[in-house]
């Protein structure tokens, strides 16, 4: 139990101690520091209601988000395995009746990739 007790008190003495002459920091260091810190501390306080809000809409889109992978996982694990490289394909269209098209690009279209020579 003295280990326990010992242990954070000597490093409490060592943080607490002063600096040699040697080991002081420099004056401009120590301020710019300490802005950086406000600053940080300021970002912390401006971003807190956002990051709220944010864990609250995670929380009420969770279970959506279950069901879509629940549902749609194995067809996107499908897809993912039928198509080898997206960059064949133009972005996806969705049609005035819903269906989704992925159209290949033709030969043409395909940018050959450069070499860049070091």
């Amino acid at each position: 139990m003295t280990r326990f007790v010992l242990y954070p008190a000597l490093v409490l003495t060592m943080l607490s101690a002063p600096l040699s002459a040697e080991q002081e920091p420099e004056e401009g260091f120590s301020l710019m520091e300490e802005g950086a810190k406000m600053i940080l501390r300021g970002l912390m306080t401006e971003m807190e209601p956002a990051l709220e809000e944010l864990e609250g809409l995670a929380r009420e889109m969770e279970p959506a988000m279950r069901s879509f992978v629940t549902e749609m996982g194995p067809a996107m694990k499908d897809l993912l395995e039928q198509v080898e490289d997206w960059t064949l394909y133009h972005p996806p269209e969705v049609l005035p009746n819903g269906d989704i098209i992925l159209r290949r690009r033709s030969e043409t279209e395909i940018e050959p990739s450069e070499e860049i020579d070091l």
